[in-house]
């Protein structure tokens, strides 16, 4: 059996510090609920989003234009703690609200072009514990990662390319989830 490229660090931040992180972040007045398209309809994505980045680098994510208009003291610094820790360049973060268990994320890889061949994505959780299942491309194969308050995943080389992910919806879920998902996107 392939060994998953997906690194699960439990408690990566401090309980102080993830909460300190999680007051400023839903505090934040620019998040914003893109459209997706589907079964041939558009409707609202089911959850909210803020998108910062370096100047002027551009993501296409679920067909909507991103431009990067700089870091907010906080993720910037956060930003340079995971390069120092792990050696992987981001230039990108796109967070993600997930109001309650009812906002989910569908089986998808981060895959899309100006993200390169191989891409690496560390995603950084905040608030309620929430699924996050991960399934090989080549026999479905699926694991389950329960990612908690202040828990960091890396997914590595190989992540994007043969494996697809999501975090399913669960009703029984009233308290929200926040991660941030740093990228590293090429121009």
């Amino acid at each position: 059996m392939e060994v998953i490229p997906f690194t699960h660090f439990k408690g990566w931040l401090s309980s102080s510090e993830a909460d300190a992180l999680l007051d400023t972040m839903v505090a934040r007045r620019d998040w914003t609920q893109g459209r997706i398209r589907m079964f041939g309809r558009e409707v609202p994505e089911p959850r909210l989003t803020i998108f910062e980045g370096d100047l002027g680098v551009r993501y296409t994510y679920a067909h909507r234009p991103l431009v990067g208009r700089g870091w907010s003291p906080e993720l910037e610094a956060l930003r340079g703690r995971l390069a120092r820790e792990f050696g992987i360049p981001t230039n990108t973060v796109l967070a993600n609200l997930y109001r309650d268990g009812r906002d989910s994320m569908g089986w998808h890889r981060d895959h899309e072009p100006e993200l390169g061949p191989d891409p690496q994505v560390i995603s950084l959780s905040l608030g309620a514990p929430r699924d996050f299942d991960v399934r090989r491309d080549l026999d479905r194969w699926t694991q389950r990662l329960v990612l908690q308050h202040g828990d960091l995943l890396v997914m590595g080389t190989k992540s994007q390319t043969n494996w697809t992910h999501c975090v399913p919806k669960r009703l029984k879920i009233t308290n929200l989830r926040i991660n941030l998902t740093f990228r590293q996107v090429f121009c």
